[in-house]
């Protein structure tokens, strides 16, 4: 855990989120600015900076084959996005790697287009 990292504080419970799901390696929560009806961001325990920085194979599998089970579990029949933002230049704005889950409606006019 790293003291200053925003994501670290909602893991540990000093700062409120709005959970919806977790196991021993995630946490799952509403992100507090969304960009799309359903966004959430998927967020590995441990501190790890960036993709560019992760070397865990079977924390990495775990994270992908878990989308579509929230995507489901939110009603996201019709598709979903992921986003994983790496760097400042790539838009990561906190530095713990995470993996945004948008959906609902028609995202072609969020600005995430690709």
């Amino acid at each position: 855990m790293s003291t200053d990292c925003l994501f670290c504080k909602i893991i540990a419970g000093e700062l409120p989120s709005e959970q919806v799901y977790s196991d021993d390696k995630v946490v799952v929560f509403k992100d507090i600015d969304p960009k799309a009806p359903i966004h959430l961001l998927i967020v590995p325990r441990v501190h790890i900076i960036s993709l560019n920085e992760i070397d865990d194979d079977a924390l990495t599998i775990h994270m992908m084959r878990l989308l579509p089970k929230l995507a489901k579990d939110q009603g996201l029949n019709n598709g979903f996005r992921t986003i994983i933002n790496t760097g400042p230049a790539g838009g990561q704005i906190v530095f713990h790697i995470h993996i945004h889950l948008l959906g609902g409606g028609n995202l072609s006019g969020t600005g995430f287009a690709m």
